[in-house]
């Protein structure tokens, strides 16, 4: 199953069903179930001792996930989460991060899947996520 949206029209449809994202997550690269997704982790995203927050880091892996899925399923604004658990492995460093999406399933109502959350200058992952969401209706 090829995507039905590409890269520039996954990012702006989340620039206008999400404006408050604008600018701080881009989809760089959309395959069959599979996308990254970039962030630019800023000052406001860090926590005390200078590492990216958990916060900043699950939002990475619920909005990559939301944009593979839409690059799946076309412009669907209300797939929502409905399941998520995330592991954090490493300490992960200011500056460019990004998410590596694998859809697993993408069923008729279910899409259940994981991300892989790198961040420059740390090898490996630094955090993983496993993630469901709900597929509305067509």
């Amino acid at each position: 199953m090829e995507p039905v949206m590409s890269v520039a029209e996954v990012n702006a449809y989340l620039a206008e069903v999400f404006p408050e994202t604008a600018g701080r997550f881009s989809c760089t690269e959309l395959k069959p179930c599979w996308a990254r997704v970039d962030l630019h982790a800023g000052p406001g995203d860090l926590r005390p001792g200078g590492t990216v927050s958990g916060p900043t880091i699950f939002t990475l892996a619920d909005c990559g996930f939301y944009m593979a899925l839409l690059g799946m399923i076309g412009q669907q604004a209300l797939a929502v989460t409905t399941n998520a658990s995330i592991d954090f492995m490493r300490k992960p460093a200011p500056g460019a991060m990004w998410a590596e999406v694998s859809i697993h399933k993408l069923g008729r109502v279910l899409a259940v899947g994981t991300v892989l959350i790198y961040s420059e200058g740390v090898e490996g992952p630094v955090a993983q996520a496993s993630m469901t969401y709900s597929v509305p209706p067509r």
